[in-house]
């Protein structure tokens, strides 16, 4: 192994350690909720209300991170974002007032979203540096974290362990990961004065085909996000089947999507990126029609996996693409689509419920396999004029 392989190595460990330190909190968090909540003393209704802190932090992150770009190197957006969400994470689960619960919620959505755009465009640089498609690998990590914090909820929780001292031991342990590996994150050649004044102009980052790409990720984190939250309840209430089905249907689709991440960059660099991500979407589509056509169990638990088979990769490739287009620094194209794709989030599963009130879920979840036939059209508008690198 010569000196730059070694180099681009550390890198790629270093990217994929903090695309990990995203997935366990959202892990360890997940499996806590109940412990947590009744620490707090908060009913539904005023969970509910609490928990919408996290948004307003990811909303003004979100806004100074697209400021930042092309002004402060990805490396410390990384380094700083992800540092937060650490030393935030033993605070939030210690949280035993309302007032404390929401400062700390507010600091998660704000460490997470300066984390989100940099580490990936820190993605796309280990790709040109590879010379091949590296992205859906990095977001398994983030699934294999969130993974492994649920597991260590788990456990922690069936061991009386509390809450914050199960958080504390995650941070202690992924924090001497950043430190060991935090200084080897890749950066872009530091910017001269034209293209610095270049890269403050939002419009000049809003160029046909990233608008494309944003709407890409948008439908994409749209569905992925509702047929993870409704997944469930669709196998028990209208396919009706036990309560242990549920969780089996849910389980069967994160694993598929982990799965697919895992090993979605080989079949990407053998098969073309673009034609992958064309196959992922009727993939997609194919499985949750499947699921929604055929209301048995064992048809909904297939359905839901090659759903997320299908899934698990459409985000990272399109990601990939938005860090590559000419003229634009990776973190400008990364923000553009990070920027398309936020709303989803907060969009998908409450217009899925909406439906469901007026129409019935079963129904409801139809939308999501016309999202994915839009997804499709839209990557016949993908063109291939993006930065590659010469492979290594």
């Amino acid at each position: 192994m010569d000196v730059q392989q070694a180099v681009d190595r550390r890198a790629r460990l270093a990217v994929a350690v903090c695309f990990c330190i995203m997935g366990s909190i959202i892990g360890n968090w997940s499996s806590r909720i109940p412990d947590v909540r009744r620490a707090v003393g908060l009913g539904d209704t005023g969970w509910g209300l609490v928990t919408t802190a996290t948004t307003a932090g990811q909303l003004l992150s979100l806004v100074l991170v697209t400021v930042l770009v092309g002004r402060v190197r990805k490396s410390r957006l990384t380094l700083a974002g992800a540092s937060l969400l650490l030393v935030n994470g033993p605070l939030m689960a210690g949280s035993t007032a309302p007032a404390a619960l929401v400062c700390t919620l507010f600091v998660w959505g704000f460490a997470a979203n300066l984390l989100a755009t940099p580490v990936n465009a820190q993605a796309v640089e280990v790709e040109r540096r590879y010379g091949r498609a590296l992205m859906s690998t990095f977001h398994a990590c983030f699934s294999g974290g969130t993974l492994a914090g649920g597991l260590l909820g788990s456990v922690a929780a069936a061991n009386g362990i509390t809450p914050q001292v199960q958080f504390t031991l995650n941070t202690v342990v992924l924090g001497v990961l950043l430190v060991a590996t935090g200084r080897r994150l890749p950066d872009d050649p530091a910017p001269g004065p034209a293209d610095d004044r270049r890269r403050r102009r939002l419009r000049d980052r809003l160029t046909p085909q990233l608008g494309l790409l944003a709407g890409m990720a948008f439908l994409a984190s749209m569905t992925e996000s509702a047929a993870g939250q409704w997944s469930a309840i669709y196998t028990v209430d209208s396919v009706g089947a036990a309560a242990a089905a549920g969780a089996v249907t849910f389980t069967c689709y994160s694993l598929a999507i982990t799965a697919a991440r895992f090993f979605g960059d080989r079949i990407a660099d053998r098969i073309g990126r673009l034609r992958f991500l064309r196959l992922s979407v009727a993939v997609a589509g194919a499985g949750l029609a499947l699921a929604l056509a055929v209301p048995h169990a064992p048809a909904v638990f297939a359905g839901f996996a090659v759903l997320g088979l299908g899934l698990g990769c459409v985000t990272p490739t399109v990601m990939s693409y938005a860090g590559r287009q000419p003229g634009l620094t990776s973190e400008e194209g990364v923000s553009v689509a990070v920027l398309g794709q936020w709303p989803a989030y907060f969009i998908g599963p409450p217009l899925i419920g909406l439906l469901a009130g007026e129409f019935g879920l079963r129904w409801a979840l139809w939308t999501l396999v016309v999202a994915s036939a839009l997804l499709a059209l839209a990557g016949g508008g993908i063109r291939h004029h993006v930065t590659e690198p010469a492979a290594r």
